[in-house]
């Protein structure tokens, strides 16, 4: 149980270290615009790709079941501009009456 605070603890003090070089490296200058766009991409990619590999990965390889369909009706639900809560609802709901069946 040490061991995982103590890889926490690393965790933090890594990521204050990165987020804090930012400011300190620029001093107050201003990014280009390209970098700017580039960066207000990366929360979406970073979300999307955590999603896939939470979806599709097993211990051996890739896998597809009552999760990945519940993740894809509350993907179509967002596509249909439905609010975050009823689709997420949805696709959990959905996964859940699979689960049942099966």
């Amino acid at each position: 149980m040490t061991a995982v605070w103590v890889s926490i603890g690393v965790v933090a003090v890594i990521n204050f270290a990165i987020k804090a070089s930012g400011p300190v490296l620029l001093g107050g200058r201003e990014l280009p615009d390209e970098l700017l766009r580039i960066i207000a991409l990366l929360a979406p990619a970073i979300l999307t790709a955590l999603v896939v590999v939470g979806t599709f990965s097993d211990d051996n390889g890739l896998k597809t079941d009552e999760q990945t369909v519940g993740v894809a009706v509350a993907g179509v639900g967002m596509a249909a501009r439905m609010p975050m809560l009823p689709a997420t609802a949805l696709g959990t709901v959905t996964a859940a009456v699979l689960r049942l069946i099966d």
